[in-house]
């Protein structure tokens, strides 16, 4: 919430200053929270290309929260499917927010499909692109599955670490996945299931083993200067073995979400909208602020 401010206005110098002023994330309004992954789907389907609530506000500017945060999205999925819960806590929270979709025509529901190091590459402009639209020189990098690699791999492979201030990956494959784990990925997407194979080079590049797992997990994969926080679910079908997403670097938090609430039964589709996720984001993202998560939240069903 926001901290009251004190003003002495004079004539209409109060009404000229909310003409002209950037609107801020410190005084956005509440926007509405997607409340799984199922409902995300829907909102996608009339615009695959929109912006989920909260996210992509122009001219945003936060007093409270200057580093501005970037949402990477996961395979088959899109900016509002992925980030339909995330996005707007933490716009709501008083974050400068803003996502992307790549990997495929931004008019296609199916997103992220595209072959990893492109993808990266797009990333990588895109973080300029923020940096530049808000003056910040770091960002907050944000990663669900594929898009938590993604992050990873920009940081260190493309010399993206001198951006990032914190990097948080839910569920990211880290260290690659196995087929099975991708296919029941596909299951949850309208659709997605015929673009196994082939017509998938993410999928690919993601299978643990690939040259692209090879290339990020040689050394190490931390980079010195960002802060690392993995979250992952013990409900995990799709980044199989279950754990593989950590990185077990100094410097890097790995966190099960059940260490904090037992009966949560998250899977991976829903973690960006699960109410303990979002509190073990916030409190990534600002440690001086901390609280433990709310257990008797409602959590999402399992996609």
């Amino acid at each position: 919430m926001a901290k009251p401010r004190h003003l002495v206005v004079a004539g209409g110098v109060l009404a000229i200053a909310l003409i002209v002023a950037p609107p801020t994330a410190d005084a956005s309004p509440a926007y509405p929270v997607t409340p799984s992954l199922a409902a995300g789907i829907a909102d996608a389907i009339p615009d695959p290309a929109a912006a989920p609530a909260g996210a992509n506000v122009p001219g945003c500017r936060s007093m409270a929260h200057p580093i501005p945060v970037v949402l990477v999205n996961g395979t088959f999925g899109n900016a509002v499917d992925d980030f339909g819960g995330l996005a707007p806590t933490l716009a709501n929270a008083g974050y400068c927010v803003y996502t992307f979709d790549y990997g495929a025509p931004s008019s296609q529901l199916i997103q992220s499909t595209g072959p990893v190091p492109a993808s990266a590459q797009t990333l990588a402009s895109y973080v300029q692109h923020v940096l530049a639209d808000t003056g910040a020189s770091q960002v907050n990098l944000i990663g669900h599955s594929q898009g938590g690699m993604l992050a990873e791999y920009y940081a260190k492979i493309l010399d993206g670490a001198r951006y990032v201030h914190d990097l948080v990956g839910l569920s990211p494959t880290t260290h690659g996945t196995t087929l099975d784990g991708l296919t029941l990925l596909a299951d949850l997407f309208p659709g997605a299931g015929s673009l196994i194979g082939d017509a998938c080079q993410a999928c690919a590049d993601q299978e643990a083993g690939s040259a692209v797992i090879q290339q990020l997990d040689s050394g190490p994969i931390a980079q010195a200067g960002v802060s690392y926080t993995i979250i992952e679910t013990l409900n995990e079908t799709v980044v199989t073995p279950l754990g593989s997403s950590f990185i077990h670097e100094p410097g890097v938090t790995n966190e099960y979400v059940q260490r904090y609430c037992p009966f949560d039964l998250v899977d991976h589709g829903d973690l960006s909208y699960d109410p303990v996720v979002f509190q073990l984001v916030l409190n990534a993202l600002d440690p001086a602020t901390a609280r433990y998560p709310n257990c008797f939240d409602e959590y999402p069903a399992p996609a």
